[in-house]
């Protein structure tokens, strides 16, 4: 698929069908995680693959949305890894946003490869913590289901350019 297209069709998924992702086909998408750039290439990123066969009750715990938890076969999590961050003259710990540029990768890369996902922000960080086994200083930034859609995608409702972008100033 083009780069123009893939962009445009990636849409949040939130329903799936009972169908298995190929083991190459989630290697390829996790490939373009790593190959994501990061501030001063600190890697400051990590992310933990769950099969969601038989975990329903644990995902559930982190994201209450029933289709979360049954539907997808993965569910990823996107994490930070704080003490390897790369910091801002104004102490801005520039983790989160590594992890978030991984994420979009990831997820753009999913959709190249005929697969659904949905960004998930809303979710409980301690259970995340918890459920997923994260260690001290390491923090969920997004979660996504991957699998292949059910549903359809609905048109894209955008603002317009011109009231986004802005030239010299703000």
């Amino acid at each position: 698929m083009e780069y123009a297209e893939v962009i445009r069709s990636r849409y949040s998924a939130r329903s799936y069908r009972a169908v298995e992702v190929p083991e190459d086909v989630l290697q390829r998408v996790l490939e373009a995680f790593v190959l994501a750039p990061t501030a001063a290439n600190r890697q400051a990123l990590g992310l933990v693959v769950v099969r969601t066969d038989g975990r329903e009750d644990d995902l559930r715990r982190i994201y209450r949305a029933d289709w979360f938890a049954k539907e997808p076969p993965l569910i990823v999590a996107v994490c930070a890894v704080l003490d390897r961050c790369w910091m801002r003259k104004d102490g801005k710990c520039y983790a989160d946003v590594d992890a978030a540029i991984a994420m979009d990768h990831l997820i753009l890369a999913a959709a190249n490869e005929g697969l659904g996902t949905c960004w998930i922000g809303a979710f409980d960080a301690e259970a995340a913590r918890e459920v997923l086994g994260l260690p001290e200083g390491v923090e969920p930034i997004a979660l996504t289901p991957l699998g292949y859609a059910a549903d359809s995608p609905k048109p894209k409702v955008r603002k317009p350019l011109e009231s986004l972008v802005h030239y010299e100033q703000w």
